[in-house]
């Protein structure tokens, strides 16, 4: 049979001696075994922020190990790391007296938060608040409560049993999602699960005032705002939270990738105070929990990571590179291959191949990926056929250039020509920091950086 790794989203008859095996990263970059080195222009899964290789964190693991590797956090058992690394979550949420609960990854987190939202509901004497609402587009991870979450149609084929209290509206309609909560009535509906921005859908941001007429929504009538920023979070959107950028306020945030930036497994779950009250204050065993919650060595490694994040201060770097990857980016609509290219938000990107094209085509997907990895960029395809960009914050102006000219050239090899500058990889063209003196006028403060990105989005978010 070959390889006895079971490679999860594959078609296992497709990767049969076909690995790519990766042998070590640093930086931005990524070494297969062969030793040929690749931009990781995904970031592993979104998630490698500080980027690959860094001995800080390997230490702290190391030194948390020989105290003590892990020890459960059930009932009312902690380790240091774990209850600093609570702490310092806290003080970065974008909500008030936030507390957390720690989980495996991205996925735990959303089975978690569901379990929290429905057992508020009944500490809360409404146990028929039970309904759960998403958007079409939406990625919420693969675990049960996720996958039936999901605006993924192909991420629920073939399953059954999902949950049958999840109502699905529109990803970029506030009204759609007001017209079925008042239709279902607010005393049914317990919450609305909301990717400030999707990601695996597609890298869609959401049109300009759809956040806040939802989040006013859900206030009004009494529905809990959980906001998914497990790729978002710790800063891939330019702050800590896409929260903060969009002040939304969120009754509970979804957090993981970032947080460790994939060096161990974690995941956390920021709940509001108002939230968290009944839990706290009325007694009774809240019944959920992970074997791994609040790991120790990873919460050694989540604390590493968000030194690193403050102390070098990438975040600030991501909203500076926010528009040098979107000009970067833009020159490849020119491609009768590409229909749309997603970009200004941050480090996250689309560029968006033609449907058709693809369906007509069934080798052209796998052939624009191979052409790219033969460039030396690694990256995949996104639900909707787009090609991901959502590299390290540690990413430079000039790996974004390469990254660019990459896909130009792949496109242009499968008869596509793009007008690429020839000077696109020049430093004072795509500077390695913007400032508010340059050209376009971006700056490092959010009110500019929005208005620029709602002047240029793309046209499929226009009204």
């Amino acid at each position: 049979m070959g390889t006895k790794l079971w490679h999860p989203f594959a078609d296992m008859s497709a990767v049969q001696g076909n690995e790519l095996v990766i042998a070590s990263g640093e930086g931005a970059y990524v070494t297969d075994e062969a030793g040929r080195r690749y931009l990781d222009a995904t970031a592993g899964l979104w998630y490698c922020n500080i980027g690959h290789g860094r001995r800080e964190l390997a230490d702290a693991a190391a030194a948390q190990i020989g105290k003590i590797a892990a020890y459960s956090t059930f009932g009312n058992f902690a380790t240091r790391p774990t209850l600093d690394l609570a702490e310092r979550i806290a003080e970065l949420a974008p909500m008030d007296d936030a507390v957390v609960f720690f989980t495996s990854g991205g996925s735990d987190s959303v089975d978690t938060a569901v379990k929290i939202v429905q057992r508020y509901w009944s500490l809360q004497g409404k146990p028929n608040k039970n309904l759960i609402f998403t958007r079409n587009k939406a990625y919420h991870g693969m675990h049960m409560a996720g996958t039936s979450l999901a605006g993924i149609e192909a991420n629920r084929t073939g399953f059954t049993s999902l949950l049958d209290s999840v109502v699905r509206v529109a990803w970029d309609d506030a009204d759609d999602l007001i017209s079925e909560l008042d239709r279902l009535g607010p005393d049914r509906v317990a919450a609305f699960f909301c990717e400030p921005i999707i990601g695996a859908g597609g890298v869609f941001a959401p049109p300009p005032g759809y956040l806040e007429k939802v989040r006013s929504a859900c206030r009004e009538r009494g529905v809990l705002f959980v906001a998914d920023e497990v790729i978002s979070g710790y800063g891939r959107t330019g702050h800590w939270f896409a929260s903060d950028r969009w002040e939304l306020d969120p009754d509970l945030i979804l957090s993981a990738k970032g947080l460790t930036s994939g060096y161990l497994p974690m995941g956390a779950v920021l709940v509001s105070g108002a939230v968290a009250e009944p839990f706290w204050s009325r007694g009774g065993v809240f019944r959920h929990g992970y074997t791994y919650s609040g790991h120790a060595t990873a919460a050694a490694v989540a604390l590493a990571n968000l030194d690193v994040l403050a102390r070098e201060k990438l975040v600030q770097r991501v909203l500076d590179l926010e528009p040098v990857l979107a000009m970067a980016l833009r020159p490849l609509m020119g491609s009768e291959l590409v229909v749309e290219v997603r970009a200004g938000v941050g480090l996250l990107a689309a560029v968006q191949l033609a449907p058709e094209a693809v369906a007509a085509d069934v080798t052209l997907a796998p052939r624009v990926l191979a052409g790219l990895r033969e460039r030396g960029v690694l990256t995949r395809l996104l639900a909707d056929t787009s090609i991901q960009v959502s590299p390290a914050f540690v990413v430079t102006a000039s790996d974004i250039a390469l990254l660019a000219t990459a896909i130009a050239e792949t496109l242009a090899e499968l008869g596509s020509p793009v007008a690429i500058p020839v000077n696109i990889g020049d430093v004072d063209l795509l500077p390695e920091q913007t400032r508010d003196d340059t050209e376009a006028g971006w700056g490092s403060n959010v009110a500019a950086t929005d208005e620029w990105y709602q002047a240029n989005r793309p046209p499929h978010h226009r009204d």
